[in-house]
């Protein structure tokens, strides 16, 4: 069993915070109005927009070093909803990742919407989960946490393919914005 801290109390925050009660693990999950309130988990979830993560980082950096810290993050210009605000060479898992040298960050979850999560399925297809991170261990343990809660994984490699994952990220969620897609589809993985 794994202890598991979610920041972040919005659609992804819970359907994440189900997906780990599923399996049995340990969650707390803090929200805006926990600021005050320490992080307890071993793995640290962040379930907020990518504009919140340099706050956060500087309020518990402290409490995020030795942690296996989680970017669900899709670092999307809001406003256009045509680019990335990180540089095309980079990505937010390796900001952050920067910014926490003392944590092993893990990319997950940003290839898939809450809905996806929830019901576990994309279409006729199950729900997969694309996890990216240069720690084995990290990996493994946040893989383990995802196959616990009933959905499956890939590991898509090293942290600098959060990259590319940001970007099928981007891609999905300007589909849906476009209503070329559902906010409860997405894609799904034949193997």
């Amino acid at each position: 069993m794994t202890s598991i801290t979610i920041l972040g109390s919005g659609n992804m925050g819970t359907a994440i915070a189900g997906i780990a009660g599923n399996g049995h693990h340990d969650v707390q999950v803090l929200g805006k109005a926990d600021a005050a309130t320490p992080v307890t988990g071993d793995v640290v979830i962040l379930a907020v927009p990518y504009g919140e993560v340099a706050g956060i980082i500087e309020a518990r950096r402290d409490q995020l070093a030795g942690k296996v810290v989680v970017d669900i993050t899709n670092p999307v210009d809001f406003e256009t909803f045509d680019s990335l605000t990180v540089p095309a060479d980079s990505s937010a898992a390796a900001v952050i990742a920067e910014a926490l040298p003392e944590a092993k960050v893990v990319k997950a979850f940003n290839t898939t919407f809450g809905g996806t999560l929830v019901a576990k399925e994309v279409g006729p297809l199950p729900t997969t989960v694309l996890v990216a991170g240069d720690d084995v261990d990290a990996k493994a343990r946040v893989a383990g946490v995802i196959e616990s809660g009933g959905l499956t994984v890939i590991d898509a490699g090293a942290l600098k393919r959060a990259r590319e994952l940001e970007a099928l990220g981007f891609l999905q969620i300007t589909l849906a914005a476009g209503e070329k897609v559902s906010w409860n589809g997405g894609f799904g993985i034949v193997r």
